[in-house]
């Protein structure tokens, strides 16, 4: 069913929801080099960034249709400070675990230059490239799990009335379902995107954390859906983009 004056049935489990386009912002969570793109974070880690691939090419879709349907495009970046004052104290686990991979450490981005692991306004930090923020779209940086600690995300979505929040991003079951979490507990509504969301965490296992995750946001914290059913419900092209993602 495509959009009508009264919103746009979207197809989800655990039943369908109908959302509100004008009410309504597309969350991308943590997509980014240090854990989307090789020469980042977990690839220099040796962790397989197969699953955050996969997820890129939908989600581009997934973001074209929304600037066609003039749905806010909201980008949330996963970064700390120069001189890690905002990771917290030496003792806390966000700065211990964060340091243990590496964070702050310099490296050589692809390009050659000089770059730092999880810093802001460096190539580690930056969008990967195929999912490239334009003017229109607002991009956050963060410096915990969640989109809503101590950021502006919450003041942003409220200045423009939004209650419907069309979540996609990385990892499933750390950042994306902390924001989604956080959401829920300020009485927003999250439709997180299957297939454009990847989780490496447990991912030889019989059942992921990103399986788990799945299984939680659907019964108690939101809705599932994908990216087609998405598109199909906006009732819009999503436009040219890459055809395929590796």
């Amino acid at each position: 069913m495509t959009a009508t004056a009264v919103g746009c049935l979207l197809d989800a489990r655990p039943e369908a929801i109908r959302i509100d386009p004008t009410r309504t912002a597309v969350i991308v969570v943590d997509m980014q080099n240090d854990f989307g793109a090789e020469g980042g974070m977990f690839q220099r880690a040796g962790i397989d960034i197969s699953m955050i691939r996969a997820a890129i090419a939908p989600t581009a879709r997934v973001v074209r249709a929304a600037r066609v349907a003039g749905i806010q495009v909201i980008f949330l970046k996963m970064a700390f400070l120069a001189d890690l004052s905002d990771a917290g104290p030496p003792d806390c686990p966000n700065r211990v675990r964060h340091l243990q991979m590496g964070v702050g450490k310099t490296v050589r981005a692809p390009n050659g230059d000089a770059s730092r692991i999880l810093i802001r306004d460096t190539w580690n930090t930056e969008v990967v490239q195929e999912l490239a923020p334009n003017a229109n779209d607002i991009v956050l940086y963060k410096h915990r799990f969640s989109g809503f600690f101590e950021t502006t995300l919450d003041a942003t979505l409220r200045r423009s009335d939004i209650k419907y929040l069309v979540v996609t991003g990385c990892t499933t079951s750390i950042c994306v379902e902390s924001t989604i979490r956080d959401a829920v507990f300020r009485d927003y509504s999250c439709v997180l995107l299957e297939d454009c969301t990847g989780e490496p965490i447990g991912n030889d296992l019989p059942r992921s954390n990103h399986d788990a995750s799945l299984l939680s946001i659907r019964t108690l914290l939101g809705w599932v859906s994908t990216s087609d059913e998405f598109i199909k419900a906006l009732g819009v092209a999503p436009g040219p983009g890459p055809s395929d993602v590796r």
